[in-house]
Order: C-alpha cells, then structure tokens, then sequence
C-alpha cells in the first residue's frame, strides 16, 4: 500500500504578477518580471489567488484574497539572450535580432 503524499511546504501562497502566477514561500526568492524599484525596498503583492496557511487550512479568492503578500526586491536581472532569426529562401532575406528578458528577483517575507 503506498503512503499519502505529505505536503513539501506548510505555507505557501499563490499570487499574480504581470500576467503570470506564482508560487510565493516564506523566506524564498522567485525572479518576477520586472517591477520597478530599488533594492532592498518594500512591495505588497495585492493579487493573491490561494493560500495555505497550515495544516488544510486553505483560502481561495473570488477571484482575490483581501490579504496581501509582503515581499522586498533582491536584485534587477536579465534573464538568457533569445536568438530570433528570420529566414526566407532565395531571396537573400536573414534577419538577426537578440532579446534579453527584465526580471526582478524578489524575496518572499510573509504571507
């Protein structure tokens, strides 16, 4: 007989930020896209979706919490070049472009 799977994380919360969602745990840091700031100052994520507060103790927004997740920025980043090449055949057409995505990388300080 197997044995239940035990959750990996007591609390955790999922929130969204510039289109996408996240998984938000205490203490970790996650890249984000990018948000405007310094580092080391203060952020309040107001969209959070779910939240698991302990053991199955749950939220759900409809289709927000009224809580918020407080977080501080790390660091600005560019994520990996993206090579986009257009090509078109006999016709001496190539187009060579590069892209470097913005991230924020943002700790996560209480849910």
């Amino acid at each position: 007989m197997k044995q239940p799977i035990k959750p990996v994380f007591e609390k955790f919360a999922i929130i969204q930020t510039g289109g996408k969602q996240y998984q938000a745990i205490p203490g970790r840091t996650i890249a984000i896209e990018k948000i405007e700031g310094e580092d080391g100052s203060a952020l309040e994520f107001k969209e959070v979706v779910f939240r698991k507060t302990g053991d199955g103790k749950f939220e759900f927004g409809q289709p927000y919490l009224k809580t918020a997740v407080k977080a501080s920025i790390v660091k600005q980043i560019k994520g990996p070049k993206v090579i986009i090449f257009k090509f078109k055949r006999r016709k001496k057409y190539r187009l060579k472009r590069g892209h470097r995505q913005q991230y924020t990388v943002v700790r996560i300080e209480a849910i």
